[in-house]
Order: C-alpha cells, then structure tokens, then sequence
C-alpha cells in the first residue's frame, strides 16, 4: 500500500500544481511554487488542511469515496482523471456517474460522416439518438425530420411503425431488456429522464407495461437487425456497440450490411439519397 500512497500523493501534487490561482479568483501574491496552496486545495474540496496535507505525504490511511469526489472537483479533474485519482487512492474505478448528453462532440460527428454506407448512431443511456449519420438517416430513420423530444429509440419501437412489423413483440421484448441494462450500467436507472421516460410509455402502452414488469435484461453488444425499408424492402444488418471513452451515457451502435447483395443495395440506396 506504500507504493500506491505515494503515487497518490505524487499526483495529488502534480494537478494542484497546474491549476492557476488567479484563474480561480485567488489572489496571485508570492507564491513559492506553481499552483495553488495546499490549503487553498483543502478549502475549495471541504476537507482538513492537515488531512490533505497528510495525503500529499503519503501519510494516513486510504481516503474514502466522498473525500476522493471532493478532491476530483476541488482540483477541477477530467473524469478520466478521476478515474485516475480512485485508482490510485482505493484500487477501483468510481462509481459511475449519470450525466445527460446535449449532443455529440464536432470530433465524434466526424468519425460518424466517415462510415459513408455504414448506418451509425450515438444515443443516451435514456436512448435519446443525438447523433447520426447520413446512412443512418437513408436506413432507419431521418432524425433530422423529427422534433428533439421524439428522437427516442423506445417511443419509436412502441409508436405505429414499429408495432406493424410482424415480429415486433419479439423486437421490442428484446428492446426493453437492452434498456434497461444500459440504463443501470450509466448509473441512470433512477434519473429523472428514466423514471419519466418508463412513466410515460407504461402509460401509453400496455404492452411496454408488461414487458417492463418482467424485468428481464439481455445483452446487446452484437448482433443481426432485419430492418424493413419502404423501398429497398428488409435488409439484413449486423451491428456492434462501442462505449464513448469517458462517457459512460453515451454508446454507438454501427451497422453493416450482412451479405454482399445487401451491401450492394444499401449503397445504392444511400448514393440515392441528396446530400
């Protein structure tokens, strides 16, 4: 444990020493070296002086969660160095935090445009679509055309489209098993979004009400989507699911036709569609 107390304590001097005092409103004064004062650190987390300064000196025994939280915040840490400070501190990765997503990132939107005929989409744990692609638009469905608030995968598995298709009990049984294993997986199960989002498809649908009376939850990190296209007809799929590093709230889901012919037809029909 003496390894990991001073890698703590190394690190814990190396991000208060980035931070810049007058930046922060403190007054900038004489300062022997870079950074705020170790006091100054304590006051912004709430915790003891002389306890911090224990914990730069490797000194005491192993912070607690809260105390850790207090000092990600007070040193203004990237969540993947909160990540960091926990590993150091108790061995173990945080407990994930739930953040709703405005959108997706300029950098994430480019690499979505780059998978030309591969359909994409990044959704919330409350799978909210809040990005996609043009194949994506050309394949399940054209976000853009939609209102904010209806860009949801489950209200569109329970709305009239959906519930046309001849498997859809079978889909949407799959569906609501996938949700709410995502939804638990954020750390989201008892966010407003979520109890909202249940609230109102279990009034709207007694079929969802069933299905999330059952419980169940299934994994959906791969696999095959028959999608039903009003021109090109149904079309295979495969997907994969990828995690947005440092966004436990937001997943990807990317498509690939599941045949050559179908990849012949998804393409015509993307090239199809103005740009």
């Amino acid at each position: 444990m003496t390894g990991n107390r001073d890698s703590l304590a190394s690190y814990l001097r190396n991000r208060r020493a980035r931070l810049d005092p007058t930046a922060l409103g403190l007054p900038a004064g004489r300062r022997r070296t870079p950074g705020l004062r170790r006091e100054e650190v304590a006051q912004r987390a709430n915790i003891s002086p002389t306890w911090y300064t224990w914990l730069e000196q490797g000194r005491g025994g192993a912070p607690s969660a809260e105390v850790l939280d207090r000092l990600a915040k007070g040193l203004m840490l990237t969540e993947p160095e909160r990540e960091h400070l926990f590993m150091l501190g108790l061995g173990r990765p945080p407990e994930v935090r739930y953040r709703p997503a405005e959108g997706v990132t300029p950098r994430l939107q480019r690499l979505l445009d780059a998978l030309e005929f591969s359909p994409a989409i990044v959704k919330t744990a409350t799978w909210d679509v809040v990005g996609w692609n043009r194949a994506a638009a050309a394949l399940l469905t054209d976000y853009s055309r939609m209102p904010r608030e209806e860009r949801n995968i489950l209200r569109l598995m329970f709305g009239p489209r959906m519930r046309a298709r001849r498997d859809w009990i079978d889909v949407a049984r799959f569906a609501v098993g996938a949700f709410r294993a995502d939804v638990v997986r954020a750390g989201a199960g008892d966010s407003v979004e979520v109890c909202r989002l249940v609230g109102d498809l279990r009034r709207l649908s007694p079929e969802f009400a069933a299905l999330w009376r059952r419980n169940e939850v299934v994994a959906h990190g791969e696999g095959v989507k028959c999608i039903h296209h009003p021109e090109a007809g149904p079309l295979d799929l495969e997907f994969s699911s990828f995690a947005v590093e440092g966004r436990p709230d937001l997943g990807m889901i990317v498509y690939n036709p599941a045949s050559p012919a179908v990849a012949d037809r998804v393409r015509a029909l993307i090239l199809a569609q103005p740009a």
